[in-house]
Order: C-alpha cells, then sequence, then structure tokens
C-alpha cells in the first residue's frame, strides 16, 4: 500500500494516543455523572419505595382498614417529583441560587402535588382552581421581574 492509510491487517493493535485521551475524557465525565447522582443506583431507591407503598396502600385498600377512592392521583405525584428533583439539581448546578428554572421547576412540583391533594382528599375544586392560576400567575412575574 502506498497511499496513506493505515493498514489494518497489521498486527500493532495499541491504542493510538488521542484514542485513549478521548476514552479517558469520556470515562471522566461518566464518573462525574454517577457521582452527582450519589452513586451506580442514586434513584433506583425511589421507584422501589413507591412501588412498596402503593403495595401497602393496595393491601390495606382490599383489607377494609382504608379506603382510597382515588388511588389513582397517586401516580400525578411522580411528574411531581421529577420537578422537585429537577429544581434541586438546578439549584446545586447554579452554585445555590435560585434561578429562573428552579422557580419553575418549583412551582410546576407545587401545582402538581395540589392537584393531587385535590384528587386524593376530595377537595373543593372551586376554591383550589383559583389558587392554582394565581400560583401560576405569581411564578410568571416573580420569573419576570426577577433577574435570571
Amino acid at each position: 500500500m502506498s497511499d496513506n492509510t493505515p493498514n489494518r491487517d497489521s498486527t500493532n493493535t495499541e491504542p493510538q494516543p488521542e484514542t485513549l485521551d478521548r476514552h479517558a475524557a469520556r470515562h471522566q465525565r461518566r464518573e462525574e455523572r454517577r457521582a452527582a447522582r450519589g452513586g451506580r443506583n442514586g434513584g433506583a431507591w425511589v421507584g422501589g419505595a413507591v412501588l412498596i407503598i402503593l403495595g401497602i396502600v393496595f393491601l390495606l385498600q382490599n383489607t377494609g382498614a382504608f379506603s382510597l377512592e382515588n388511588w389513582w392521583a397517586l401516580f400525578i405525584l411522580i411528574p411531581a417529583r421529577g420537578a422537585f428533583g429537577r429544581a434541586w439539581r438546578t439549584y446545586q448546578d447554579a452554585g445555590g441560587r435560585i434561578t429562573a428554572a428552579v422557580r419553575s421547576a418549583l412551582i410546576g412540583g407545587v401545582v402538581l402535588t395540589m392537584v393531587s391533594a385535590a384528587f386524593l382528599f376530595n377537595l373543593n375544586w372551586g376554591l383550589l382552581a383559583p389558587v392554582l392560576i394565581l400560583l401560576a400567575g405569581i411564578g410568571l412575574l416573580i420569573n419576570g421581574l426577577l433577574p435570571r
């Protein structure tokens, strides 16, 4: 072969230095993400805890010791937990400052939690709906007035 392309059939299988640097950098980024999540299984316990709680609620409901009519509203808490988690991660990434992204995620989590509570405890929507509208308006106003 007279051209400058590397010979793929050669017995020299040592990685090139730039390949090693790229792999080391990727490995370092992966380890940083794992450390930020709290280890390998940082969020796996949350799913397990939710399933255990749901199992206990269903067991108590089936035995007649506890009555929860709108049990499906518990599933609304899943995205609410995600919003609160996103707010916390954004807060930490911003160096402990409450930014517009943190406020938005917090308001979203509060709204979803209130909607779930309204269904779970059969709250009056006539009173809750204006509170939710006020909360959304206050959130937009604060995010519009405060610096990013």
